[in-house]
């Protein structure tokens, strides 16, 4: 009786979600059939026509859909759990990876990260100075794009007890230049012939959201794709230390201090650490020790993939061009000559190291 009554509440949960991903396939199959056919047109008319990756069919058709006929809520609670499937999908990724490749790409990008790091806090905080921004929302804009954007800025917001406008500020104009970056550093890539390794680090450094990072790298390839996956895995694994480095500074200044000592502070970091990550070495520790058949890894990539045609669908979806207008020009301009920095500096550190490293 009691597992009955259980099972006829679960069942709405489950329909509630339904219409959503519903929505999410959709839009990422009509992005995948954008790509093909326009291929397909090319051949067949002799004529060499753009091949647009279906990741940014899939975004710009959700885009679309969002600013103008909009989400229904009916389609909410699915079209909202875009986030999961890039997880998921990141996860899955792993089992494409050796863990002494892993080690030595992450070992490699930590020290670029860091001078990538160095170089966006200080470059985000003088300009925001200069174009007069609070110094919490000035911080939020360099923890978004040091680490890992929305997620880095949600955590920021807790501990340095910045309001909610000045996040609400931070948010849009990090998610404005990561559409941005999605288009344009393909573009770039070509232009300037980046190898897939080249390009997927330079998106893992560069890209401020996961989930452009993912889609950038993506659109250029699937291997630029993978290493942009790890690198930005390697970055978000920063995402508790930097933001206790903050929490630390404003304390100071009246700020929210992480109280409880080093186990209060050791704490803190477990919380704000991105657990997908671990998920995403687990796997690749079960693929190095031959847990899978090849058979199974080439499964587990097709599901990778499946996720991430869902999440870029929701990428879209989820992108408002409302909020962004209302946040104003000031935050988006800071964040925007910040990213072209540390986009610049990244892609000269990865065409430098390319010359004396081989990958």
């Amino acid at each position: 009786m009691t597992a009955a009554l259980e099972g006829r509440r679960a069942v709405p949960a489950v329909v509630r979600y339904l219409p959503g991903l519903l929505l999410l396939a959709a839009v990422g199959i009509v992005g995948t059939l954008a790509q093909n056919g326009i291929r397909s047109l090319g051949h067949a008319a002799g004529t060499a026509l753009p091949d647009i990756e279906y990741v940014l069919w899939a975004i710009v058709l959700g885009l679309v859909i969002r600013n103008t006929i909009g989400i229904p809520a009916l389609l909410r609670p699915g079209v909202g759990t875009y986030e999961f499937w890039l997880k998921t999908g990141i996860v899955l990724l792993g089992a494409r990876f050796v863990l002494g490749d892993l080690a030595k790409l992450g070992g490699f990008s930590l020290g670029l990260i860091l001078i990538d790091m160095a170089v966006a806090t200080t470059v985000i905080l003088l300009v925001g100075k200069a174009f007069g921004l609070g110094g919490k929302l000035s911080s939020l804009l360099a923890i978004g794009t040091s680490i890992c954007g929305v997620s880095a800025i949600i955590a920021g917001r807790g501990s340095i007890d910045a309001d909610d406008e000045d996040s609400g500020y931070a948010i849009a104009a990090i998610l404005a230049l990561g559409a941005v970056a999605l288009f344009a550093f393909p573009a770039i890539g070509h232009a300037l012939n980046l190898t897939d390794t080249e390009f997927g680090l330079w998106a893992g450094l560069a890209v401020d959201n996961t989930a452009e990072t993912t889609a950038t790298g993506a659109a250029y390839s699937p291997h630029a794709q993978d290493v942009a996956v790890a690198v930005k895995s390697t970055r978000n694994a920063l995402i508790g230390l930097v933001v206790l480095g903050y929490a630390a500074y404003w304390s100071t200044r009246g700020g929210k201090a992480v109280g409880g000592g080093l186990k209060g502070r050791a704490g803190f970091v477990w919380r704000t650490f991105p657990k997908f990550v671990l998920g995403f070495v687990a796997v690749s520790a079960l693929a190095t020790a031959h847990v899978f058949t090849k058979a199974e890894v080439a499964s587990l990539g097709n599901l990778s993939k499946w996720a991430f045609l869902l999440c870029f669908a929701g990428v879209g979806l989820n992108f408002d061009l409302r909020q962004m207008a209302r946040s104003g020009l000031r935050p988006l301009v800071v964040a925007a000559l910040g990213l072209v920095v540390v986009a610049v500096c990244s892609l000269g550190l990865v065409l430098v190291s390319s010359q004396w490293f081989a990958f």
